[in-house]
């Protein structure tokens, strides 16, 4: 998967797509209204940052390009790629218990913190990316 030329931008399926963990400097495209919500997202090599109406969505190290980014009461469903692997954060419901799937196998349950972030590591390499799902049990 490539990087997000445009930073940011919604998908004919009702989705978005964000980061470019191409960039040596970092950049950030906001004020992007999708959905009634207003976006911003902040990202280079080192770091990918999303966030919807001012408040914490996702964040990588290092950066990542993410596609088909759905995030619903239940789920948060997308594709996400980078030169290395890459460790993700998400911001979910606090203290509660989420599977994760990655390429289709679970990689466990997990429990949010007090603040509702889950951590996830995922295995990648140039040019491969991986389909992760978080589902609340």
């Amino acid at each position: 998967m490539a990087a997000v030329k445009e930073l940011l931008r919604a998908e004919s399926d009702g989705t978005l797509s964000f980061g470019d963990y191409t960039l040596a400097a970092k950049t950030k495209k906001d004020n992007y209204e999708f959905e009634g919500d207003i976006y911003k997202v902040k990202t280079f090599s080192e770091i990918t940052k999303l966030e919807k109406n001012g408040m914490f969505v996702y964040e990588s190290v290092p950066g990542s390009a993410v596609e088909n980014f759905k995030e619903t009461d239940r789920e948060v469903t997308f594709t996400v790629s980078s030169r290395t692997d890459v460790q993700f954060t998400l911001e979910l419901e606090p203290e509660s218990e989420y599977e994760v799937l990655i390429d289709g196998s679970s990689a466990g349950k997990m429990t949010t913190n007090l603040s509702g972030k889950l951590s996830v590591s995922v295995e990648l390499s140039d040019g491969r990316s991986a389909q992760v799902k978080v589902v609340k049990c």
